[in-house]
């Protein structure tokens, strides 16, 4: 006891030095990784998205304003005021217009969407460009004025990601932090289009960069946030849809919802299935790019003459069925022919998303199945409009494949959150439907048809994009670089794959194989050895763990 006070004045007296002997490091390793300019240009970041958002969408609206009078959502209630003949020529006409760009001034061909960013994000966080962003946007927004069935947030994710990525250019940046730029500009996007900024996080997390890690979740936070704050100002901080206040009737509901559940994740397999097949059905007809929007926007005009709630975004008609406003039949019908409308608008090269249509289809799928479900059970069925909150959820979900940020997105959407318990079971049981039916994403099948499986894992699109010209030892001075003369000689390009590589490394038993030149068989052009390969493989892995713990 004697000893305390002693111990304790010592303790005091040596506090501040241990203290700054601790902090220092954090404090060093703080600013060596950049994190601080990182937060700034973050900030920069969801300035320029959210200024850019607020541009696209006005620009939406004022293609609308030549044809429906309206710039606002309200373009099911204008479609029904004016002659059905500028319904039916408004979105064909405007396709001529959306080839010719397409075919002039796009590289592709086509627009981008969340697919090209995820894409950029494995290839870390390069390969958008500035230019093709705002193109993509520009014709994006051309189609959903003219009533092309699609969403407006798939384009403009893309834009963000483009903007982010021109930013980092001008840095000198390590590749986690690229990344974490990337997943920034998506996070704005989604804030800024939806007015939901935790969604725009959680999904920048969920989809983009495909893990959570607490240096990358401040600069997002901080995008989001920005991107939200600018649209507020100009647009209102009200929710995107304004819905009574709807309870649980009883517990014993909860059956239903996991009903709904699977027959929204079947719904969710439907509607990728039909873009799908359509894209590919487009793909076999042999017509000039100029000529398919034109030819899909007739379509498409032709069924918004009798059904014109499928014209654009279609956040009205979502609208209209959260609050009840629509009969079983034309739900039953609606959620046919908007998956027909969006499926030909995106074959047909329009610009334009997949997450307001996933809105759209769940919300009709589950009024439809409220209404059904009120007529067998009166006493115990909720309104129709908590079953559509449901079903909006659950379709939206099980498409994007983002369960956590799709249940968010719908809480700061309706502005509700009392519903939080059914909305878990609904989606989880779709999001499961869909990948034991599907297995995979919307987003994932697009990657797919480009060879890249992101289901694989981040290691398997590492060694299948990492070159032998990445670690092999060049030739020194005074080696010969001619091929050796040996019968059964194996050798590496430096175009091989570094999977490639170790399979031919493990085949041969050698640990040291020649690399010869591309365009002279006869020469060689450097060494690659084992050793050197599965050190880089091991340093990638090791890099990657890093960056989704730190």
């Amino acid at each position: 006891m004697s000893d305390l006070p002693t111990r304790f004045w010592n303790a005091c007296r040596n506090g501040p030095s241990q203290m700054r002997g601790w902090v220092r490091p954090n404090v060093q390793f703080f600013m060596d990784s950049k994190e601080p300019q990182l937060w700034l240009i973050s900030l920069a970041i969801g300035l320029l998205v959210s200024i850019a958002a607020v541009a696209f969408r006005e620009a939406i609206g004022l293609v609308q304003l030549t044809w429906l009078g309206v710039h606002t959502e309200t373009v099911t209630t204008a479609a029904r005021e004016i002659h059905w003949l500028w319904i039916l020529l408004t979105p064909c006409i405007g396709g001529l217009f959306i080839g010719w760009l397409l075919d002039r001034f796009v590289a592709g061909r086509r627009t981008g969407g969340v697919a090209d960013v995820i894409e950029a994000k494995a290839h870390g966080g390069r390969n958008i460009e500035i230019g093709t962003g705002l193109w993509s946007a520009a014709i994006s927004a051309l189609s959903l004025g003219f009533g092309a069935s699609a969403g407006r947030e798939g384009p403009l994710v893309h834009l963000g990601g483009a903007i982010a990525t021109s930013l980092c250019q001008l840095f000198t940046l390590p590749v986690w932090s690229r990344r974490t730029l990337l997943a920034c500009g998506v996070a704005s996007a989604v804030s800024a289009s939806f007015n939901a900024p935790i969604a725009g996080v959680l999904f920048a997390h969920e989809v983009i960069l495909g893990h959570y890690s607490k240096r990358s979740f401040i600069p997002i936070v901080i995008s989001s946030v920005m991107g939200t704050i600018l649209t507020r100002l100009w647009f209102g901080d009200a929710a995107a849809f304004s819905i009574p206040e709807y309870q649980i009737t009883s517990y014993l509901e909860f059956p239903a919802f996991a009903l709904l559940g699977v027959v929204c994740g079947m719904v969710a397999v439907i509607f990728q299935m039909s873009l799908i097949q359509t894209d590919r059905a487009a793909r076999a007809v042999p017509m000039p790019l100029w000529l398919r929007p034109a030819v899909g926007g007739l379509m498409v005009g032709a069924i918004g003459v009798f059904y014109p709630e499928i014209l654009g975004v279609g956040y009205e008609a979502t609208d209209m069925a959260l609050k009840n406003q629509f009969t079983l039949p034309l739900l039953l019908a609606l959620i046919v022919w908007k998956t027909a409308a969006t499926s030909i608008t995106l074959a047909s090269r329009f610009g334009g998303g997949i997450f307001s249509p996933s809105l759209y289809i769940g919300a009709m799928v589950g009024g439809a199945f409220g209404l059904i479900a009120s007529q067998v059970f009166p006493e115990l069925a909720s309104s129709q409009g908590l079953y559509a909150i449901l079903g909006m959820g659950a379709v939206a979900a099980a498409v994007l494949g983002a369960p956590i940020s799709t249940l968010v997105m719908v809480f700061e959407l309706t502005g509700g959150y009392t519903l939080s318990i059914a909305l878990l079971l609904t989606v989880s049981i779709a999001v499961g439907i869909n990948q034991a039916l599907h297995g995979r994403s919307y987003f994932q099948w697009q990657l797919e048809m480009r060879g890249m499986r992101v289901t694989d894992g981040p290691h398997r699109f590492m060694v299948r994009n990492t070159m032998v010209a990445s670690f092999m030892a060049p030739l020194a001075e005074d080696d010969d670089p001619a091929m050796p003369d040996e019968e059964d000689l194996v050798v590496l390009r430096p175009d091989d794959t570094l999977e490639a590589a170790l399979r031919t490394f493990d085949e041969s038993g050698l640990a040291r194989l020649p690399v010869r030149d591309a365009t002279d068989a006869t020469k060689i052009v450097g060494w690659a050895t084992q050793v050197a390969a599965l050190r880089t493989y091991n340093t990638a892995l090791v890099d990657m763990s890093v960056e989704e713990h730190r």
